[in-house]
């Protein structure tokens, strides 16, 4: 019985189904780069590497690492976390 109401409510449901299997998607792919400090840790190189080409001032750079620190700090809290599976 389930097999063929899923066939007869399929045109019904299936946008709302699609745009659920979307949202737990996005989902996943955000808790995923959000537990993923290799990001910043590239950032960081650049950054450093753009105050050695002096392309930015030394003020920039202690507010732009600031920022990144900080990003690397809630993605090691954030890999503490249990799965949001």
């Amino acid at each position: 019985m389930s097999l063929l109401l899923s066939l007869l409510t399929l045109p019904a449901l299936g946008p709302i189904r699609g745009t659920g299997w979307l949202a737990k998607r996005i989902a996943e792919v955000a808790w995923a780069e959000m537990k993923d400090e290799g990001w910043a840790r590239g950032e960081l190189q650049e950054l450093q590497m753009r105050l050695d080409l002096r392309e930015i001032t030394e003020g920039e750079y202690a507010e732009k690492e600031a920022a990144l620190l900080e990003q690397i700090r809630a993605a090691r809290e954030a890999e503490a976390l249990p799965s949001q599976r």
